[in-house]
């Protein structure tokens, strides 16, 4: 019965594990990765069970099978790793006082300063004119790397600016245009372009863009289709589904806030 004497250190353990499960969840819900980590999930606790009992052959045999096995999970888990990595390497200041608001318990998103009303209404204009656009809101992870490749910007975000931005006849209407909390901190952007084979044909470079960028960043990406005027919505590298523009509002602020 030692396991039953607990000391402080073991409930910090215990604290910092969890945490650090529940954002591992976080990083790859809504993926088909999620079905691999729940079955790791099980494994291990099979194999701590399976030593308490002193169950030896057994647990031998799942010790080896998990030794094994990290290697293959290295290559599985590749894009929510770099993520991982990234956040806890990001220098976006900002992007940590987003982190500290999740130990807050209040159900408010008074601290969302991002004017996503404007955007969402440009986009509405644009895609009632057919005007190709690809808006990057970055959330944790910095752009750093996207943004050295357009023009840098220090702007409001506000309708007739990005409206302005993607006319078709502007300059910096090729390209991406990076958000960083309420403000337009680059145009003309060049974003890397996902290879996956399993994006339809249909859609374009400003769609695959989309999926490369939010791929390898826990960014979010609104595309408005230059071909059929269709806004899309992409997270973690696959497409969001919504009914109407408010219910993307409604989606944007819960994931920017």
């Amino acid at each position: 019965m030692d396991f039953l004497d607990i000391r402080i250190i073991d409930i910090v353990d215990i604290v910092l594990v969890a945490s650090l499960l529940y954002y591992l969840y976080n990083l790859v819900k809504g993926t088909v990765a999620i079905n691999i980590l729940v079955g790791i999930i099980i494994v291990i606790a099979i194999n701590i069970v399976t030593r308490l009992l002193e169950m030896e052959l057994l647990s031998k045999i799942l010790g080896e099978f998990l030794g094994v096995g990290m290697f293959a999970l290295v290559v599985v888990f590749q894009p929510e790793i770099r993520k991982f990595l990234l956040m806890l390497g990001s220098t976006n200041f900002n992007a940590r006082r987003r982190f500290l608001k999740q130990f807050r318990f209040s159900g408010n998103d008074s601290g969302l300063k991002t004017n996503l009303e404007g955007i969402i209404t440009a986009c509405k204009k644009m895609s009632s004119t057919n005007t190709g656009a690809l808006i990057v809101l970055q959330r944790n992870n910095s752009l750093d790397f996207v943004k050295n490749t357009g023009d840098k910007m220090n702007l409001e975000v506000n309708q007739p600016i990005i409206e302005s931005v993607f006319f078709k006849n502007s300059p910096l209407h090729d390209g991406a245009m990076i958000i960083e909390e309420n403000r337009i901190t680059a145009t003309r952007v060049i974003l890397p372009v996902s290879n996956d084979k399993k994006i339809p044909l249909r859609f374009g470079l400003r769609h695959r863009a989309a999926v490369g960028i939010t791929e390898k960043t826990d960014a979010v990406c609104l595309v408005v289709s230059e071909e059929n005027g269709q806004i899309s919505y992409l997270k973690d590298g696959d497409f969001v589904l919504f009914e109407d523009t408010d219910e993307l509002l409604k989606i944007l602020k819960k994931d920017l806030s």
